[in-house]
């Protein structure tokens, strides 16, 4: 993947949310997400597809739940644009609530 394509990628706003609450969490299952973020179920799922299918994130199926985790065969380059999203105060305040309201979630399917 080439830098304006991984940029073009992150462009909408909803997967910007799901990748900054997947690699801040380390893995993450749609119904986390939805709660989180507070959208439907199929526009996470769509926009999770783009960002699997893209190769910047991987899924794992565990009975009923698929996780969704950073792929660990990025190149180094957009390893370090992702650690910079995370550390991003500005972005932890844009987005904090999603992280709070993904604290406060009850029957989490991890946990």
């Amino acid at each position: 993947m080439l830098p304006h394509q991984f940029f073009k990628l992150l462009a909408d706003e909803t997967r910007m949310r799901c990748l900054l609450l997947i690699a801040r969490e380390k893995r993450l299952c749609v119904c986390e997400l939805t709660h989180a973020l507070q959208e439907s179920q199929p526009k996470v799922s769509r926009h999770l597809a783009q960002l699997r299918q893209s190769g910047v994130l991987v899924d794992e199926r565990q009975g009923q739940w698929v996780y969704y985790q950073v792929s660990d065969q990025l190149p180094g380059w957009l390893n370090k644009i992702i650690d910079g999203l995370k550390q991003s105060n500005c972005l932890q305040q844009q987005y904090g609530v999603d992280s709070q309201r993904l604290a406060t979630m009850a029957d989490r399917p991890c946990c």
